[in-house]
């Protein structure tokens, strides 16, 4: 084998890596086992905005109150300053 096969069969390999990785992670979403958990994203971190900020990843201080990460179920709440924050949309449906 050759150096520019192992390259070619390196890139491949990690190119299926990364695609099972993300595969993985949205199938674990996709079961609803994810909560939203605010006051411990690092700053400009979030997953989506809040009262303070208005997008993803425009947290301006560490462990903002209202700032949140999606994390798995049960997560939050063992994390110092943790709280979960009520999905709006899977209370309208309730």
């Amino acid at each position: 084998m050759n150096h520019k096969d192992l390259a070619i069969r390196s890139a491949i390999a990690g190119i299926v890596a990364l695609g099972l990785t993300a595969g993985s992670q949205t199938a674990f979403a996709a079961k609803g086992d994810m909560e939203k958990c605010a006051g411990i994203a690092k700053a400009g971190k979030n997953d989506c905005g809040s009262a303070g900020n208005s997008c993803a990843g425009t947290a301006k201080t560490d462990r903002e109150k209202d700032a949140w990460i999606t994390v798995p179920k049960g997560t939050c709440e063992k994390i110092a300053g943790g709280m979960v924050v009520a999905d709006a949309k899977k209370d309208m449906k309730n």
